[in-house]
């Protein structure tokens, strides 16, 4: 055998595993690039998966953010209503005149005058346009004395110093607490609950 022989063998041979390196390489070049394409796709996958649970979450948030701001604003729009209608109602109270105003003053001084002794000095307070009101109501009161102004509707605060009764029968806690039984019932009639 030749040396040409030999060098042309061991070339084609040379070529041959060049060649099966060649093609391994282009195997596993092409398995890379697969696996990288797959696993480009699986992270798109996730990605846009990621990208749709944010989206609805903050849809979520956004409507829930929505609906409680909503719902703030219904409770205070009813607030603004409920204080109007207290509001109307102390001017009506406020307005009372003639003899309906001393009817109420009168049944009043009664329910106060119960939580007293005879014997007691009582002072009685009202509202200042009541001043003279006051001081023809208590005319048919022994022992009691018109005592000055008090910041009210209408009314009297009434109280003895030797019993240290004080009793608050003004037009505003009678309202207070008429109010306060009552706002379930009159929140429910305004809003139609």
């Amino acid at each position: 055998m030749s040396l040409d022989n030999v060098v042309e063998d061991i070339r084609g041979e040379a070529r041959a595993r060049a060649e099966e390196i060649r093609e391994a390489g282009e195997r596993r070049a092409t398995e890379i690039i697969e696996e990288a394409e797959a696993d480009a796709e699986e992270l798109l996958e996730a990605r846009e998966a990621d990208v749709e649970r944010q989206v609805e979450q903050e849809r979520e948030q956004a409507l829930s953010g929505a609906k409680l701001e909503a719902k703030q604003q219904r409770l205070e729009a009813r607030r603004d209503v409920l204080e109007d209608v207290r509001s109307r109602v102390e001017d009506e109270l406020a307005s009372l005149s003639g003899d309906r105003r001393e009817e109420l003053t009168r049944e009043l001084v009664d329910a106060a005058a119960d939580e007293f002794d005879e014997s007691d000095d009582v002072v009685v307070y009202g509202r200042a346009d009541d001043a003279e009101l006051l001081e023809d109501v208590l005319e048919d009161y022994d022992g009691f004395s018109y005592g000055g102004e008090h910041d009210c509707l209408g009314g009297v605060v009434v109280e003895s110093e030797s019993s240290r009764v004080r009793v608050n029968n003004t037009f505003d806690s009678i309202l207070e607490g008429v109010w306060e039984d009552n706002l379930k019932e009159v929140s429910a009639r305004l809003f139609d609950q």
